[in-house]
């Protein structure tokens, strides 16, 4: 199902065995546009301490109560790799942390997910082996972003500047950002409308621009968008068909 990424941040994180605080950001990979990490906020838990929770070791949510299980104790959490002072999550870091709970890379294959669509499979409870495959040196340099942080930033159309980017609809199986919510109303008179993160082209980071080849034009006229309506397979369709662009899911 696609959710609003603004809508889960607040969200309960609770291990097995009590609360670990709830979600305050997401962090994801701007080549695949997927979640990998969940910013926690532990209130007066680990005080000082970023926790970050991978998607791998997320059970089912539960939607009504708001709130994601983590398989795993306060203490495994508590003992997991921290980041540096910078908060800089980097391919280095990433490996020890998966090193640390033995999870094969999700680096490592040919899905968003390694081998898999989703997380889930890669999770290895502590005390199991998985299979880990190495990866090239060059990956220790990518770094991850924060989705709070592109809030607020331009959009620069084929032909100017067309609104600025409000939020992010996510596929919560896959944790795929698959649109970007953009609010056009600064410079044209409409509304909220939503942009695939497959018709981006780059994000200018030291400009807070996102680029797209799409055409202002274009994107005035797409399907609106409200926040109160489900992103189901109908809409997608719909906004699929009016851009003329072949769907994700064929």
């Amino acid at each position: 199902m696609l959710r609003s990424i603004r809508e889960l941040r607040g969200y309960k994180l609770a291990a097995t065995d009590g609360s670990i605080g709830k979600v305050k950001d997401f962090l994801f990979d701007e080549e695949h546009w997927t979640v990998r990490w969940m910013v926690a906020d532990t209130g007066g838990w680990l005080p000082g301490r970023e926790v970050l929770i991978s998607p791998v070791s997320i059970g089912e949510p539960d939607w009504q109560s708001r709130s994601f299980p983590v398989r795993m104790t306060k203490q495994e959490v508590e003992d997991s790799p921290g980041i540096g002072a910078d908060k800089a999550v980097s391919r280095e870091y990433e490996r020890i942390f998966f090193n640390h709970f033995a999870w094969p890379y999700y680096w490592s294959g040919t899905g968003i997910w390694g081998s898999s669509f989703a997380p889930g499979p890669l999770f290895a409870p502590q005390g199991e082996m998985a299979e880990i495959e190495d990866s090239p040196e060059t990956d220790r340099e990518k770094i991850l972003r924060s989705v709070e942080e592109l809030a607020g930033y331009h959009i620069q159309a084929q032909d100017g500047e067309i609104g600025h980017v409000e939020d992010f609809v996510v596929d919560d199986e896959s944790w795929r950002l698959r649109y970007m919510v953009v609010d056009t109303r600064n410079w044209l008179p409409g509304g909220k409308v939503l942009v695939a993160t497959d018709w981006l082209e780059a994000v200018r980071w030291a400009d807070r621009v996102v680029t797209t080849d799409l055409s202002r034009a274009a994107i005035k006229e797409s399907p609106e968008y409200r926040p109160s309506e489900p992103v189901n397979r109908e809409y997608e369709m719909r906004l699929y068909d009016y851009y003329g662009r072949p769907a994700y899911w064929n």
